[in-house]
């Protein structure tokens, strides 16, 4: 069955109350990320990657000792949790272990005490494996805009965070699914993470284009003072007291995970990128949400397939806004930014 997700229709049309930004249109694919069992050959968050056998997984090589959150479980470890939670019901309790989930928690333990009674390092000191973040196909994800014959993206990251800005490093891979002849069955995951947010639960795609608008941080002055004008918002047959807000939050930028279109200010005024080789100003690839649509006003983004989960109540553990498990920053946007003359330089990322 394909996954579908719908936007629900804004609630006004930004090119009736505001003709001015109609230029300012941007193509987005909302990726709708939901809970599922991906396969290596499709799109998804958190799950498999297509990864050729003989080429090394990707590894950091950073110390991670200093970085230490007092957060010690493996990502299988991190998993089972969620999965317990998601069981939980202040009725019930908490289910008991299944036979399957009890061995997996009794290997993990004594993985760990082999290496510690053989004295080895402790595992944020050696090189650690990323961690698959997100696989996106171009068959689906038309914006991507590859390199070359490369018809595939990958990203990966190490669950640790790193200074300066105290997130977790990132790696971007380009490659033609065509040329992987032998897949890696069983890629190498890390000993722990630094947080449980940085553990993508594996989630299947429902990609859906879109057109956004900027925030109103990315317009001019003049255009800003348009879009609080009163006068055009009660012309357009809506009275708002707070033109402005309603407009980033309800019309602007769609939350949640998405390829290309605006970006999502708002810890930072608008800050551009520029390529550290050829110095063009870079573009957004992907923003990686902690939440697919915010609280309150926020949940009109929620698409019409979730309305009714989005409205309802649910328990600690079991939100529908957060289908990946991925938090960023202080539940912010993790933002991938490429140079769109040569996509293979290196890329950058911003938290927002």
């Amino acid at each position: 069955m394909v996954l579908v997700r719908t936007t629900p229709p804004r609630p006004v049309d930004v090119t009736v109350v505001l003709p001015e930004l109609a230029s300012s249109a941007r193509p987005a694919i909302r990726l709708h990320p939901r809970p599922g069992a991906p396969s290596v050959g499709e799109s998804s968050v958190g799950g498999p990657l297509l990864w050729p056998a003989e080429e090394p997984w990707p590894h950091c090589e950073s110390s991670h000792l200093h970085r230490d959150s007092g957060f010690r479980r493996s990502p299988a470890i991190v998993r089972l949790e969620r999965r317990m939670q998601a069981r939980w019901h202040p009725d019930s309790g908490v289910s008991d272990l299944t036979p399957e989930e009890q061995a997996l928690k009794e290997r993990s333990a004594a993985r760990l005490a082999e290496r510690l009674d053989a004295g080895a390092p402790w595992p944020a000191d050696c090189p650690v494996p990323l961690l698959p973040v997100a696989q996106l196909y171009l068959r689906d994800i038309p914006l991507l805009r590859p390199p070359g014959q490369a018809d595939l993206l990958q990203i990966l990251w190490c669950p640790y965070d790193h200074e300066p800005d105290y997130k977790p490093l990132t790696a971007l891979f380009w490659r033609s699914a065509a040329a992987v002849v032998d897949v890696l069955a069983t890629p190498p995951e890390p000993y722990e993470a630094n947080h449980p947010g940085y553990v993508p639960e594996p989630c299947v795609l429902a990609p859906e284009a879109i057109s956004e608008y900027p925030s109103s941080l990315d317009l001019s002055p003049e255009l800003q003072q348009i879009v609080e004008d009163r006068s055009r918002w009660q012309a357009a047959g809506t009275h708002r007291d707070n033109p402005r807000d309603f407009y980033d939050s309800e019309l602007a930028d769609a939350p949640g995970w998405k390829v290309g279109g605006w970006p999502p200010w708002g810890r930072t005024d608008p800050y551009r990128r520029y390529c550290t080789v050829c110095e063009v100003q870079m573009v957004p690839l992907l923003t990686i949400a902690s939440f697919e649509w915010d609280g309150g006003g926020g949940r009109s983004w929620a698409p019409c397939e979730d309305q009714s989960a989005a409205y309802a109540s649910h328990y600690a553990g079991q939100d529908p806004s957060q289908p990946t498990r991925v938090e960023v920053g202080s539940t912010d946007n993790m933002q991938f930014y490429v140079c769109p003359a040569s996509p293979e330089h290196p890329h950058t990322e911003l938290i927002q």
